[in-house]
This record gives structure tokens, sequence and C-alpha cells, in this order.
């Protein structure tokens, strides 16, 4: 039983991360410029929020889900402009020609940024919902075994991240020395990033 709960929830983080959306243009982005491990710290900020979400889901945490819910307008408000100003600055940023500016706190920053951005759309507690009620687990099974099935949620979708950020790593190694070639993905990303942040504000008017 506690390796099927486990099983559940590698299905269920795996299955919400997979979706490529903005926090996947921005792992892909940064794995280009700043490597694998950047791109993959990225992703952990994702799941991390994920398995945050899926406890309350899980848990069956109305009170937290549905406070967060009842906030899901000034949260999703703060993420779109949060969208909207990455977009901007990675469109006119310069790419990084030395692979040692990634050290530092470059992975804190980006395990912090896509934690926020994840955060901020609450709706992802339905998703979770949804998923468990759709593998048919029961409340017994969420109580019981919820932290299981939160490892298993944060582990599913940081294999996710692991394999993106691995594939994005390949095409790096090829891409590295062609300045060119980032100065385009940093504009589509930009792009990308802003067209996302502009649709959630169009939505939330």
């Amino acid at each position: 039983m506690l390796g099927e709960m486990i099983w559940k929830g590698l299905i269920i983080g795996f299955s919400i991360a997979a979706p490529v959306g903005p926090i996947g243009i921005l792992c892909i982005r940064r794995t280009l410029e700043y490597g694998r491990f950047v791109g993959f710290v990225s992703g952990l900020g994702a799941a991390t929020a994920d398995a945050l979400y899926g406890l309350m889901a899980g848990l069956g945490l109305t009170i937290i889900s549905n406070f967060l819910l009842g906030q899901q307008w000034y949260l999703q408000i703060i993420g779109s402009i949060f969208l909207c100003y990455l977009g901007v600055k990675i469109f006119i940023s310069t790419p990084s020609q030395d692979s040692a500016k990634a050290k530092g706190n470059k992975p804190f920053k980006a395990y912090i940024s896509t934690f926020l951005l994840t955060i901020t759309n609450p709706v992802t507690i339905l998703s979770f919902i949804a998923v468990f009620s759709g593998l048919g687990m029961n409340s017994n099974d969420t109580t019981s075994f919820g932290f299981l099935l939160v490892l298993g949620v944060f582990l599913g979708s940081a294999l996710w991240w692991l394999l993106l950020s691995s594939i994005a790593g390949i095409i790096a190694n090829k891409m590295k020395s062609n300045s060119f070639s980032m100065k385009l993905i940093n504009r589509f990303s930009g792009v990308v990033l802003l067209l996302f942040g502009i649709n959630g504000l169009i939505n939330l008017i």
C-alpha cells in the first residue's frame, strides 16, 4: 500500500508538471544559458509548489485551499505581472558567455522564481483533486498516506524537470558557442513569457 501511494503520487506529479507552459519555457531557456543544474533547480521550484498544493488537496486542507482559491484573482495578477517582468528582462538580456556566471546565488534565484510563479496559480489544487478522483483515491487513502502521496508528487514532478533539463542540456552543448542562437532563444523565450503574462492579465480583466 505504501509503494502504491508513492507510485500514484509519481503519476500525479509527472502528469501535472508535464504540459509545457511558462515554467517549462523558463526551465529550457535557463538550461540553455546556465546549464542543466540551474535548469533542473528551476524545475524543483515548481515541483515544491506542486507538492504543497498536492498536500492541501490530498489531506483535505479545505480551509487553506478555499482561502487561496478565494484570493485567486490577486495571486494570478501577481503571477501575470511577474511573467511580464521576466519576459521583458529575458528579451533584453545579453546571453552569458561564461558558465561561471551560473554560480553563486543563481540556482537559488532560479528556484525561488519558479516556486513563486507556480504558487500564484491556486487552480492547481483543483487539478490535483480531479486527478485524485480519477485514480479512484478516497479520503482514507489521502488521510493515512498523504505524506507519502506528496513525496510521490514531488518526485514525479522532479522527474519531469530532470528529463526536460537533460534534453535541453544536450541541445545546449551543441549551441553554447553560438551567441547568435542564444540571442534568438532569449528573444523567443522573452516574447513567449510576456505573451503568457499579458494573456493572464487579459483573462483577469
